[in-house]
């Protein structure tokens, strides 16, 4: 059995009912081992020597009402090998708990805190402080809990983070009715699997998230007027548009632009209607068709 070595943080946001997991790790798909959460129940980070049944039964225990520190009690206390794992918890009132076998690989260990627990193991010293401090940090100044995790994991691969490198990072939150349809609690559940910077590259996913699957905001709403000969640029070189270069919203730019949108699955944020349109959907055409 390989040892998932990896810094890893769980965590709750009683505001919106959110439970998390965000990782990275020297291990090649960790977001299909480590990361378990349930919303209204709770979320676990099972890892070390990972026994993945922490994640199972960790999350039922906790839907029966147990804490995150009575969970953590039992489940390792069934497991001849728990000196060798390593897993963290928060519940469903967001109390948090983190266990660290006496066999896991130096160095390891865990911080809690209200509403969050960091743990990790094989890091260079000083991980899971700065993770801990900056997800402190940055839920106060609002936002949401996938941003705080991902933030958190970043500030720990800046501060050393797994001293064998990095592979691979996952990031996962549950909310009731938040996933695809509305009718599951996987909000987020983005992996990158192997990748040389795991991390820039979840974070790159989670504003694809946020694009495809994010409410368009009214402040985010700019003139199509403004932006008319910049949008007739983009669509002659993606040749959605061969008309002239005058700057003016015409119908035919208007058309242009919607069939381009439609073709990048991007309709349910501009319907090709109104005088106004998501600055997030022309910040991500412009960057993808100019930077190519």
């Amino acid at each position: 059995m390989k040892t998932i070595a990896t810094f890893s943080i769980v965590a709750h946001d009683p505001v919106r009912q959110e439970w998390g997991i965000a990782v990275q790790s020297k291990f090649l798909a960790v977001g299909a081992v480590l990361p378990w959460a349930k919303a209204g129940v709770g979320a676990v980070a099972t890892q070390a020597f990972a026994n993945v049944a922490y994640g199972i039964e960790g999350l039922e225990l906790m839907a029966e009402g147990k804490t995150a520190v009575e969970t953590i009690n039992i489940v390792t206390a069934a497991d001849d090998d728990r000196e060798y794992r390593q897993v963290g918890m928060v519940d469903a009132n967001g109390n948090s708990a983190s266990f660290t076998g006496d066999f896991c690989m130096d160095w390891a260990g865990s911080i809690t805190g209200d509403g969050f627990a960091c743990q990790g193991n094989l890091l260079l010293p000083g991980t899971i402080e700065m993770m801990a401090a900056i997800f402190e940090g940055t839920r106060l100044g609002g936002g949401e809990l996938a941003q705080w995790l991902l933030t958190a994991l970043a500030a720990g691969q800046e501060a050393g983070g797994d001293k064998r490198g990095r592979q691979s990072a996952a990031l996962l939150v549950v909310r009731e009715g938040g996933g695809y349809g509305e009718n599951n609690d996987r909000y987020i559940d983005l992996r990158v699997d192997d990748h040389p910077a795991p991390i820039r590259e979840l974070s790159r996913l989670l504003r694809l998230h946020r694009l495809y699957r994010g409410e368009v905001k009214p402040e985010d709403m700019i003139p199509l007027a403004d932006i008319a000969l910049p949008l007739q640029k983009l669509l002659m070189r993606t040749r959605h548009y061969m008309g002239v270069l005058d700057g003016e919203f015409t119908p035919e730019t208007r058309a242009a632009l919607f069939s381009l949108i439609k073709h990048e699955s991007l309709d349910d944020r501009w319907d090709g209607e109104g005088e106004l349109i998501d600055k997030a959907v022309v910040d991500f055409l412009m960057e993808k068709f100019f930077d190519e």
